[in-house]
């Protein structure tokens, strides 16, 4: 395959950025996205210049690392990460553009990496549960409802990437936050701080500067593990019964 590359290069935080053109040629449709780039890489280091900064990790989907707008879509035209974006989905001569994620929560650090530790801080203002120090627990010593644990495997899913925030026009994290709140405030274990730890992560979502949640749905859409919307109403009503108590 033959590729036509729009990339945004910026070297830093407080330098401009821009969008440059490269080509690429001999690009395997069997070969991830972000190997496409480490071929484009090569390629630059073997001419002398700079290569394309870009974040990864795992390459195996779990890690959230990877996150990159591609064609205007959070993580490309599938619903996955980008590390497990092949290259397949694509045709031979295409033009694709690659940007970083564009929220004010989410600085540009240099080229496609962005600074995602506003989603740290929410976590640590909130994202525990108390539990006595010393050996585990016995097994079973504290029951969880099959739905309880249901619900709170799938929120537990979110790994962090940042693809709703991309996704939202206005950059909200409404749908990383309550994926955070309901996958403790629905098991027992979670129900000492069930109500300040929603107001607590709140705040602090608030504090970071995201946008505010207008239903537009394009957080779920863009989520490649599926979060599901409804869970924004759940942490809504969490927020209430908090405040209530």
């Amino acid at each position: 395959m033959n590729l036509t590359l729009r990339i945004w290069r910026q070297a830093g935080p407080d330098a401009a950025g821009s969008m440059t053109t490269y080509r690429v040629s001999g690009i395997s449709p069997d070969m991830s996205f972000l190997e496409m780039l480490d071929t484009l890489n090569e390629e630059l280091i073997t001419r002398g210049d700079t290569p394309v900064a870009f974040d990864h990790d795992c390459r195996e989907g779990i890690c959230g690392a990877c996150g990159m707008v591609i064609n205007g879509q959070a993580h490309g035209p599938e619903r996955t990460t980008t590390c497990q974006l092949h290259m397949r989905h694509f045709e031979d001569g295409d033009t694709i553009d690659v940007e970083p994620w564009r929220a004010a929560a989410f600085p540009v650090v240099k080229d496609l990496v962005v600074d995602r530790s506003a989603f740290d801080r929410i976590i640590g203002s909130g994202g525990y549960i108390t539990a006595p120090t010393g050996s585990a627990p016995d097994a079973h010593a504290t029951p969880v409802p099959k739905e309880a644990a249901d619900t709170a495997f799938e929120h537990a899913e979110c790994i962090g990437c940042g693809a709703c925030v991309a996704a939202c026009p206005n950059g909200s994290a409404m749908l990383f936050t309550s994926a955070k709140v309901v996958h403790l405030n629905v098991l027992p274990q979670g129900a000492p701080e069930r109500g300040s730890r929603v107001r607590n992560m709140v705040a602090a979502m608030d504090a970071e500067g995201f946008g505010g949640c207008t239903n537009t749905g394009e957080c779920a859409t863009a989520c490649p593990k599926g979060i599901p919307l409804p869970s924004i109403a759940a942490m809504n009503r969490e927020f209430l019964r908090g405040a209530a108590g």
